[in-house]
């Protein structure tokens, strides 16, 4: 039994006719009755019984018509919407993050994205740690994940997308709004406001203490960086956190981010199962982050105007020939 047999089956029954289904078919008669017959031979059963005008399906026909009108009709479907989904055109990408992430790394590129690929949906995932994100690929409940970049995971691909370099976020009013920069020995002395335990940026960090033997004193701690900014806003210590894409300094005047050059910046980027098996909208929708992240190259110079006074010498002229 082939789809094609079925679809032969199917197209007499509506027809009633061998030699009509030939003719649409551009085949014999003789080759659509033999599509015919080789079913009834499977299936041990008379499937069509000759009217005065044409053919119609036996009781048995009936009940194989029916099966393979709703099956052959859904694999139809689906293998259109396979289609759609290969050429990018529909489907839906699933990803997950962490709360803060769309705002500050994907607003524009989801708005770019919508225009170019208005059939495909986006489904956000909101994950409290990078582990939650790894554990939603394992499951295939997500395609990407938008991470902190770590150390290799076993059955995932990590791509660095951006690199955050750090600061320290403190009040207008604190004694260190007004230095420059901030070193190691300054970080010594602040209140800390603490990044999840559980996160990579927090695991970085306890690690740069540890190289310099230092341990800000820590009473409060936050589930993501904009939590941290704003506590440190309000006063309630200082946050070194990275600096975020679409931060709006102009919003939080009373808020000073002051770099911290000594800090190895803090690589974030996707993180997916295989790359070579996302399908084409899901590809589309990551390169569309990565480009809203990625800064214009710097513009070519334009060379100063000639200011000597000296007038160019002519192009020479094309002579026709003699």
């Amino acid at each position: 039994m082939t789809l094609d047999d079925l679809r032969a089956f199917l197209a007499v029954c509506e027809a009633g006719s061998l030699s009509a289904v030939a003719r649409d078919l551009s085949c014999t008669q003789s080759a659509v009755s033999q599509r015919v017959r080789r079913l009834e031979r499977e299936l041990g059963l008379p499937l069509l019984e000759r009217q005065p005008r044409g053919v119609a399906p036996t009781p048995a026909g009936r009940l194989l018509r029916h099966a393979a009108h709703d099956g052959i009709g859904a694999l139809d479907l689906a293998v259109r919407q396979l289609r759609e989904i290969r050429d990018g055109a529909a489907g839906t990408v699933r990803i997950t993050t962490g709360a803060i992430s769309v705002r500050h790394f994907m607003s524009q590129a989801v708005v770019s994205f919508r225009a170019r690929h208005p059939q495909v949906g986006l489904e956000f995932q909101t994950s409290n740690s990078g582990r939650g994100c790894l554990d939603a690929l394992a499951a295939d409940t997500a395609d990407l994940a938008w991470i902190t970049i770590g150390p290799p995971v076993r059955g995932v691909q990590q791509r660095p997308v951006i690199s955050l370099p750090w600061v320290l976020a403190v009040r207008a009013d604190d004694p260190l709004a007004t230095r420059a920069t901030i070193g190691p020995d300054d970080l010594a002395d602040i209140r800390h406001i603490r990044l999840p335990e559980n996160s990579t940026s927090r695991r970085s960090l306890d690690g740069h203490f540890a190289q310099h033997g230092t341990e800000p004193d820590a009473s409060t701690s936050v589930a993501d960086w904009d939590t941290a900014m704003l506590l440190a806003e309000l006063g309630l210590g200082h946050a070194i956190v990275p600096t975020l894409p679409n931060w709006r300094a102009a919003e939080h005047p009373g808020l000073r981010l002051i770099p911290i050059p000594t800090l190895p910046p803090l690589a974030t980027g996707w993180a997916v199962r295989r790359w070579e098996t996302l399908s084409p909208a899901a590809l589309a929708f990551a390169d569309a982050v990565a480009t809203s992240l990625t800064p214009p190259p710097p513009a070519t110079p334009t060379p100063p105007p000639d200011t000597t006074g000296a007038t160019p010498a002519p192009a020479p002229l094309d002579r026709a020939p003699a």
